[in-house]
C-alpha cells in the first residue's frame, strides 16, 4: 500500500512539474493586485484622461463606441468592423466574476447607432447606468486587461510561425521582466491588439503587439528592453499611418499615439 501511494505521489509530482513548466512556457504574467491596479489606472489615464465621463466615449471618425478604462470597442447592433470587439468580452468576464451587469450592456450590440445618437444620450438613464457600471469596475477592468495579455502570447506564437517564434518569445520575456515592461505590454495589446487578425492589416502589414515584438532588437533586460519595445512600437505605428487609407486621415492621431508610447519609458 505504501509503495502504491509513493508511486501515485511520484506521478502527481511529475504532473505538477509538467504543468508548472507549461505555465512558464506560455509566459504567464504574474502581477500583484496592487500592480494590476496601477497598470489599470495608467491605461485609464491614457484612454480617458482618468475621468469618469471618458468611460463612455465615441471618437470622431469611428463607427463604434469606446467604453471603459481600456476604451473597449462596442459596435452598434448589426454592425461589424475589422477591429476586435472587446466590450462584450469584458461584460462576459465581469458576469463570470459575479458582477451585476446593466441591461444595456447585455444587449447584442451598442443600441446607439451613430456618434451623434450616442452623444445625445449622454445623460440618459441607460447611459448613466452604463457609466456607473464602468466606474465601479475599474479594478476588474484592469484584471481583464492583464488577462488579455496573458492569453495573447500563445496566439502570437501560433501566428508568427517557426521562423519568428523564438524572436517573439525572447522579446516578450525581456519586456515582461520589469513592472514598466508589463505596463507597456498590457497597454499596447489593449491599445492596438495582438496583431494576429487578418482584418487588422493595411497593405498586408499589421500594427499589433506581434509586429512590435518582431521588430525589436537587442538582448539586454531591464530598461533597455522596454526602450527597444518603445522604439519598435513607434516604427510600427508610423508604418500603420503610412499604409492607411488616405480617407481615414490617421496622421491626425499619430502624435498622440507616439506620446502614449513615450510613457513606456517614463517620459
Amino acid at each position: 500500500m505504501l509503495e502504491k501511494k509513493a508511486r501515485a505521489s511520484s506521478r502527481w509530482a511529475a504532473v505538477l512539474v509538467v504543468l508548472t513548466v507549461a505555465s512558464q512556457a506560455l509566459g504567464a504574467i504574474n502581477l500583484t493586485p496592487a500592480e494590476t491596479r496601477r497598470i489599470g489606472n495608467r491605461i485609464w489615464q491614457n484612454e480617458c484622461g482618468g475621468t469618469v465621463a471618458g468611460l463612455t466615449s465615441w471618437n470622431t471618425g469611428e463607427n463604434f463606441a469606446s467604453l471603459g478604462i481600456g476604451h473597449f470597442i462596442w459596435y452598434p447592433t448589426g454592425v461589424r468592423g475589422p477591429f476586435d470587439e472587446s466590450f462584450p468580452k469584458f461584460v462576459e468576464f465581469a458576469s463570470s466574476r459575479g458582477t451585476k451587469v446593466p441591461a444595456v450592456a447585455g444587449k447584442d450590440g451598442c443600441p446607439w447607432k451613430t456618434r451623434a445618437e450616442f452623444n445625445a444620450a449622454a445623460q440618459s438613464p441607460p447611459m448613466k447606468e452604463l457609466r456607473d457600471f464602468l466606474a465601479r469596475t475599474v479594478d476588474l477592468q484592469g484584471e481583464f486587461l492583464v488577462r488579455r495579455l496573458d492569453q495573447a502570447l500563445p496566439k502570437m506564437l501560433a501566428e508568427s510561425g517557426s521562423a519568428n517564434k523564438a524572436q517573439v518569445r525572447q522579446q516578450f520575456d525581456r519586456v515582461a521582466g520589469t513592472a514598466m515592461g508589463c505596463y507597456a505590454l498590457v497597454d499596447y495589446v489593449n491599445f492596438k491588439g495582438e496583431g494576429v487578425l487578418a482584418t487588422e492589416r493595411y497593405a498586408g502589414q499589421g500594427w499589433g503587439l506581434l509586429q512590435v515584438l518582431e521588430g525589436m532588437t537587442g538582448e539586454n533586460n531591464g530598461p533597455a528592453a522596454v526602450k527597444s519595445f518603445a522604439e519598435s512600437a513607434k516604427t510600427v505605428l508610423k508604418n500603420r499611418v503610412r499604409n492607411s487609407p488616405p480617407a481615414r486621415n490617421e496622421a491626425r492621431w499619430l502624435p498622440g499615439w507616439l506620446k502614449r508610447v513615450d510613457t513606456y519609458v517614463g517620459s
